[in-house]
């Protein structure tokens, strides 16, 4: 018996899972090995002892500079401006902070906060958003805190994993995506907040029923490529290779991947487990279309929408993703994907602001119990 699509089946629809392509960098670095250092030696041993070029032994000291002094890091202007709005402005908890945060935005910023059922937008009512939050979150005496748990190296566009805390609690986790114009002005955001009830296994036969009469498609065709930063990988899996070979996405995946998808309790662990994960939701008429990438090179974050065929017009489900990589291996160690509340604000959501204003969650845990924000 096939589940017709109903409003029932849309309050079912809390949230989506993403579940086709995945997404990993070769970021690994050339380094000098001590035996690399022991040649340098031995090199600047042989130009002392036969009369060399100064070219040579210019190079030789170009070559031990190179390891004395390090390397400086590349200024990245969207990660470095919420990393001074969240730590020191305080922007998420504080009224003077989310004021510093509105005064980073253009005129016509638009916010989409997902736990609302309207973006806001505008730099003033991101402003009013903002402090109404904080001085939420300080009700009843709440020490509100935010902490970031991931953020992505990127420079026009950036990510962050993140989660509420309270004295010795934490609670709520999310993530948020952030892009500056040209003048590196903050001018959209989306900002996904945890879905409170997680459907598991069951938000499977929703959408297998909700796609029920959808028609197979040939698997689209692609050009195999290894790009190297961690956004033009994204970009490559879910843009050339999404539908047509799992195996081709699993390439990029560490054996020891962590990965927490939001509709469900429990972390997948492990190459084995992301696999099946992938397999049990490639059925037809399901499409994850992406929207918006950061720049990250080592950590990337991105967004997209649920397209679901048969679903009304208007119905699909936006996402976030973080991907962090190991820049020795060149694989995906982390994934956190966050698919927005099919009801706004979501029942339990809304609850546990009220019970519990300075957390988010009905039942937090102790601070740190979550490594990472699992």
């Amino acid at each position: 018996m096939k589940m017709k699509w109903t409003p029932a089946a849309t309050v079912l629809l809390l949230s989506v899972p993403r579940a086709s392509a995945f997404s990993a960098v070769d970021t690994t670095k050339k380094s000098i090995t001590a035996s690399g250092l022991c040649n340098i030696k031995s090199s600047r041993r042989t130009t002392a002892l036969n009369v060399g070029s100064s070219a040579a032994q210019t190079n030789i000291l170009d070559s031990l500079k190179s390891i004395v002094q390090p390397k400086k890091k590349k200024f990245l202007m969207a990660q470095s401006l919420l990393l001074s709005l969240i730590n020191d402005e305080k922007c998420f908890t504080t009224q003077s902070g989310a004021q510093k945060f509105a005064d980073s935005c253009a005129l016509n910023v638009i916010y989409e906060d997902c736990y609302e059922p309207q973006p806001i937008v505008g730099k003033d009512a991101v402003a009013n958003h903002l402090r109404a939050r904080a001085a939420a979150r300080s009700d009843r005496g709440g020490d509100a805190g935010f902490r970031i748990d991931k953020i992505s190296d990127g420079n026009k566009a950036c990510g962050f994993a993140w989660t509420w805390t309270s004295h010795a609690l934490e609670g709520l986790r999310g993530t948020t995506y952030v892009e500056l114009n040209d003048q590196n002005q903050i001018y959209y955001v989306r900002e996904i907040p945890e879905p409170l009830y997680k459907p598991g296994d069951f938000i499977l036969d929703v959408l297998k029923a909700v796609t029920a009469d959808a028609v197979p498609k040939p698997p689209p065709e692609y050009v195999q490529r290894t790009p190297r930063k961690a956004n033009e990988i994204a970009k490559y899996l879910f843009n050339e290779v999404q539908g047509s070979s799992p195996d081709e996405a699993m390439r990029f995946f560490s054996e020891s991947i962590v990965y927490r998808d939001f509709n469900y309790e429990e972390v997948l662990r492990g190459k084995a487990e992301v696999c099946t994960f992938i397999e049990d939701f490639s059925f037809p008429g399901i499409t994850f279309a992406t929207q918006r990438f950061d720049d990250g090179e080592e950590a990337t974050c991105f967004t997209w929408e649920v397209v679901l065929e048969g679903a009304p017009e208007g119905s699909a489900i936006k996402g976030i993703s973080f991907y962090e990589v190991d820049p020795e291996t060149g694989l995906v160690t982390y994934v956190r994907d966050v698919p927005e509340s099919g009801i706004k604000p979501p029942p339990l959501g809304k609850l546990a602001r009220q019970l519990r204003p300075a957390l988010g969650v009905l039942q937090p845990v102790p601070i740190g119990s979550r490594e990472g924000g699992l």
